[in-house]
């Protein structure tokens, strides 16, 4: 665990000014621990009341209020029970009217608390329509009263800032101003890990069992997870609690490796809900031009505000919009390319010797047979058209790597292209695909180009351009599958495979 002080500095000083703010980051970031934790501490301390509540199970009566705080105020019954010592209780449960019960709740608290009252309202954005606006309205109505009427301190938390907060249920309407919550001074947000963070979250499992985390596992960690609080921990969790048991073994990069395939090949529940969201029309009109390498569309703010939020998305200064982190980047087009995957029978593995080892040419030779043959019935089979091709040929490798490799991609919007690299054994293959579209000139000399830059940084001296021709009006996939040999401008040896 890492102290919330110290992820949220600011908070310790806002809520001693009897601050009322939000804070907001994506899901599985920490900040439903963090905010449990720093209740804990508030209390223990002596200084204040402090505890975290969820608003979650009002969700389902975004129409009516009333029951909505009810099922509200009865969850909160339950929870206080193992938050707080009985002397902090509230002192009565309101039976008022609708519209008005956590208020009255929240102004008798603070009126006969020993302590001033800081209170945490998690999953405040579940809430939506009616039940929303009449929850934020009691807080803003009751605010004038602290700390002797209302709570001294109050936080709002959630995916999104006030502003962003739905007021139609399952639409795009947000309430596009922090009114009516407009008495926050600040919408704070919960950073992932930091390097120093990963390293002293590590090092605490050191200090109870002995077992060691390589400096370059610990950057390793780190590069592939972007600091993202679940991952750090479940690839940590990988490593050390089923990978290497024995805490005499130090954990280094080749097992924190292991431990992010296991993740990415399980997709766990967090992982499992991130997958679900690229069905999503809002999430697939950005998702499917990045895979692709193309330009972004003109699409609404609010859309790529959303893909933040979900924390599938972070935008770099100098990149621009990109895939959070190397682990969401490989889980994306695995899922993409399941169905696709599902769809092909079985293909006999001729790419390996009898001695295990994959052999390119022959890797080539079966890739081949099976574009032309099942290449274009396969395209219906992905759920993003636009990048068919790409999709295909992935589940395709997905089968070669099963026998034991790994799959790496590189993608951004704006590249015009995307690299894959195949490991299996001592062997690696770097590729590369592009797709040639109408009134677009031939892609093969910029592809030619970009390979040269991507093999450079693989080490390699020879590798696969893949240039898929979506232009309208060609032969079927099968008549038009061709290989020649090329040679790129630093003098490399480039198999060039058109389809």
């Amino acid at each position: 665990m890492l102290s919330s002080t110290e992820r949220i500095p600011e908070l310790t000083q806002l809520i001693a000014q009897q601050n009322y703010f939000v804070i907001h980051a994506p899901r599985q970031v920490g900040k439903t621990t963090a905010m449990l934790t720093l209740a804990q501490e508030l209390t223990a301390s002596g200084a204040y009341t402090a505890v975290m509540l969820s608003l979650e199970v009002g969700a389902v009566f975004s129409h009516d209020p009333g029951a909505a705080e009810r099922a509200i105020l009865d969850e909160w019954k339950q929870s206080i029970q193992f938050r707080l010592p009985e002397n902090l209780y509230p002192p009565e449960w309101p039976d008022t009217n609708a519209g008005s019960m956590i208020g009255t709740l929240f102004s008798i608290w603070a009126k006969k608390s020993s302590r001033p009252l800081a209170i945490f309202l998690d999953e405040i954005d579940a809430l939506s329509d009616e039940t929303l606006i009449s929850v934020l309205r009691q807080l803003r109505s009751g605010y004038p009263n602290r700390p002797q009427g209302f709570p001294h301190s109050l936080g709002l938390i959630g995916m999104r800032d006030v502003r962003d907060y739905k007021v139609a249920s399952g639409g795009s309407q947000r309430l596009n101003t922090s009114s009516p919550f407009n008495i926050k001074v600040e919408s704070l947000t919960l950073p992932n890990f930091s390097l120093a963070d990963v390293k002293k979250l590590y090092e605490q499992h050191t200090a109870e069992t002995g077992q060691i985390f390589t400096s370059e596992a610990i950057a390793r960690a780190f590069y592939l997870t972007d600091g993202q609080p679940w991952l750090v921990n479940a690839i940590a969790r990988q490593a050390t609690e089923f990978l290497a048991k024995d805490v005499t073994i130090p954990i280094t990069v080749e097992l924190i490796n292991q431990a992010k395939e296991i993740l990415i090949q399980r997709q766990d529940t967090h992982l499992d809900s991130l997958a679900e969201r690229l069905r999503e029309d809002r999430v697939k009109a950005i998702i499917e031009p990045m895979l692709a390498g193309q330009d972004l569309p003109n699409v609404p703010n609010d859309d790529i505000r959303y893909l933040l939020d979900l924390g599938l998305c972070k935008m770099d200064n100098s990149r621009g919009l990109e895939i959070a982190n190397p682990i969401y980047q490989e889980v994306i087009p695995r899922v993409l390319s399941y169905t696709t995957n599902a769809s092909i029978g079985r293909i006999e593995p001729r790419w390996l010797s009898d001695k295990g080892e994959l052999i390119p040419m022959e890797l080539l030779a079966a890739f081949l047979e099976f574009w032309q043959q099942h290449g274009e019935p396969l395209f219906k089979s992905t759920p993003y058209p636009e990048i068919a091709p790409h999709l295909v040929l992935m589940a395709f490798l997905h089968r070669v790597v099963n026998g034991g490799g790994t799959l790496e991609r590189e993608y951004a919007i704006g590249s015009g292209r995307m690299d894959i690299c195949l490991r299996y054994g001592d062997l690696t293959l770097g590729m590369e695909l592009k797709v040639w579209r109408d009134r677009k000139p031939d892609p093969l000399a910029e592809g030619l180009k970009q390979l040269d830059k991507y093999l450079s940084g693989l080490n390699l001296d020879t590798g696969w351009l893949v240039i898929f021709d979506r232009r309208e009006g060609l032969l079927p996939l099968s008549d038009r599958t061709t290989t020649e040999n090329a040679t790129s401008p630093a003098g490399r040896s480039i198999i060039v495979i058109r389809g």
